[in-house]
């Protein structure tokens, strides 16, 4: 009886398999009703360019049932499975509720795709689980498939001499563009502009990136000394190379500036540095951008490319600097602190911090740390405000566990908004309570905490574009015993000669203002760059949209051939994927005009 009970008890593979056969079976009936039925009541599918060639999420049986019937007859997928080479399926416990999630692999017409899904166990039909999240993406385009592991090149031309040219002579060829214009230009070798060029290069797109700085990681290394990067190593992996396992879970700045450097030469990608885009105009004719490149020493090169990627920044790289009443008058130093470098050249001076962000935080505690006598923060407004570890880490626990890095990337992109919500909710709530202490430590002293507009936290406040959060690596101790005074903006009153005039008439006397006062949306480096023309029709960038996607990141813009990347490293290394196979689909003529998608055909 005992042994009965024990092989009747359901195994996540077992379930996983029942599953997706039984979804399965549905998809090949093209049967938009029996899909939909399988979700619960509160499910979503969020789909990226597999069945809708769009960043789109559905959520609710009947939004997902209409979805279905748009796509599915257009999108054929077939051959729906469980997927043999990703993590297996496992029971879970995510965001308070149990779950089985595995991932699936299917066809469709246009190439091969992967599904993460989510089910959700209850006691009232245990054996028959809902979905509560499905993602569905396009992992690969028919013919077009990414030149790595089986497919990769043999190498033979140079191993059996058979043309007479070296890799070194090719490798210069290729970089040098002397015969050929370039199908793409990028626009910033940072993490963003180099690996969708790296995701370009393995699609066999020729792409050409342009870097203002002398080296490639130089807009790493020219910001301040003290900075580090603020989640651990395992979420900020590159595509195709990941940093090694000896080097430590937080990275410096100049850690990752060498690797960025050392990345492009390894992927061999084709990088002008101390190259600038002077100008570049769209010819809606021949559907192609006619564009200027100017470099400090090789003088101006015209060339004509299908595509123009601008990736200038994380989600903006024009400094915001406000106008603060009196500053002109000031007669001490006042620099934005993208110019700021290094405390120690404030050793000995009295120096005002307007701005309570990550920046901020960061040089204040620099400052104190190299000898400057007198740091304030002015504070603006209030600051969300979590510790490095426990609470920041939460976020990226999940690249922790052990699993394969692209596979951790769609558990990330699953996510829908009212999930992601909730789960930060959550996480904030716990984090407040964890930094209990923190926090009324820097109430006392006089500094105001929130957790954003909403109560869903410093990460939420990330994408939508807002700034105000800090992860503290020590600045908040020194914010609490006083050595960092705090000043609130309300009680001042305007910059004078000698520093800070406050209401009451005292003068809080000062050699330095630095403005760690954030940065420009990205669509004011679009308007720096291609003209008001174009930036006030694509709008702005970052944030979400009405359907609660990225604005104008990572997919088509209103301005055709034009397209951002930017965010973090994970941002960058999961979302190049999609924008690499967008333009690679556009290349060869597979990717659908606007008017004819699916969803625009059936008003979705």
């Amino acid at each position: 009886m005992k042994e009965l009970e024990i092989n009747t008890v359901p195994t996540a593979a077992g379930e996983f398999r029942r599953w997706a056969a039984q979804f399965a079976g549905a998809l090949e009936r093209r049967d938009a009703e029996g899909l939909a039925a399988q979700f619960a009541s509160d499910g979503h599918w969020k789909d990226l360019l597999s069945f809708t060639w769009e960043h789109r999420t559905f959520s609710g049986r009947e939004s997902i049932q209409a979805a279905f019937a748009a796509t599915l007859e257009y999108a054929q997928p077939s051959n729906f499975r469980v997927a043999p080479t990703r993590t297996p399926p496992r029971f879970q416990r995510r965001s308070g509720k149990d779950v089985l999630e595995g991932y699936c692999d299917f066809d469709t017409r246009f190439g091969g795709g992967t599904a993460f899904v989510r089910l959700l166990l209850t006691a009232a039909e245990p054996r028959e689980p809902r979905l509560w999240l499905l993602l569905t993406t396009l992992q690969a385009l028919k013919g077009y498939e990414e030149r790595i592991a089986e497919r990769r090149p043999s190498g033979n031309e140079f191993a059996m001499n058979e043309s007479g040219v070296s890799w070194r002579e090719q490798r210069e060829s290729r970089r040098a563009f002397a015969d050929r214009d370039p199908e793409v230009v990028v626009v910033g070798a940072g993490q963003a502009g180099l690996t969708i060029a790296a995701r370009l290069g393995q699609l066999g797109v020729d792409t050409l990136v342009v870097e203002r700085h002398t080296r490639v990681g130089d807009n790493w290394r020219e910001r301040y000394e003290s900075l580090t990067l603020h989640n651990e190593i395992m979420a900020n992996h590159l595509p195709y190379l990941p940093f090694p396992e000896t080097w430590p879970l937080w990275l410096s700045k100049d850690q990752v500036a060498n690797w960025l450097e050392s990345y492009a030469e390894h992927l061999e990608l084709n990088v002008w540095t101390g190259t600038t885009l002077a100008h570049a105009s769209y010819d809606a004719a021949d559907r192609v951008w006619r564009a200027i490149l100017r470099g400090a020493d090789a003088g101006e090169r015209q060339i004509t490319c299908r595509h123009l990627i601008i990736a200038t920044g994380a989600s903006g790289a024009l400094p915001h600097v406000p106008k603060l009443p009196g500053i002109d008058d000031f007669m001490g130093t006042v620099i934005h602190s993208r110019e700021f470098r290094n405390g120690a050249d404030y050793a000995g001076k009295r120096v005002i911090v307007v701005g309570t962000g990550n920046s901020g935080h960061d040089i204040a505690q620099d400052l104190v740390v190299k000898g400057a006598k007198k740091v304030w923060l002015l504070q603006r407004g209030p600051t969300c405000v979590v510790s490095l570890t426990p609470t920041a880490a939460m976020i990226y626990k999940i690249y922790g566990e052990g699993n394969p890095t692209e596979d951790v990337d769609l558990i990330n992109a699953a996510s829908p908004y009212p999930v992601l919500e909730d789960s930060y909710r959550f996480i904030t709530r716990r984090g407040a309570e964890q930094d209990s202490q923190l926090l009324e430590g820097l109430n006392k002293a006089g500094f105001k905490t929130y957790f954003g507009s909403d109560g869903t936290g410093f990460q939420m406040m990330f994408m939508r574009g807002e700034g105000g959060y800090y992860i503290d690596v020590g600045c908040s101790k020194l914010i609490a015993d006083g050595t960092i005074e705090i000043i609130q903006a309300e009680d001042t009153q305007s910059w004078s000669k000698r520093g800070l005039t406050m209401k009451d008439g005292s003068v809080i006397e000062c050699d330095a203002a630095i403005l760690a006062t954030g940065f420009k949306n990205m669509q004011e480096t679009v308007r720096a760059i291609l003209g008001s023309e174009i930036a006030d029709k694509i709008g702005p960038v970052w944030g979400f949209d009405e359907h609660f996607q990225m604005r104008n990141m990572w997919r088509r813009t209103a301005q055709p051939g034009l397209w951002l990347t930017g965010g973090a490293l994970l941002d960058s290394r999961l979302y190049s994927h999609f924008l690499a196979i967008e333009i690679r689909a556009e290349l060869v003529g597979m990717l659908p005009g606007r008017a004819d998608l699916p969803l625009a055909q059936a008003k979705i």
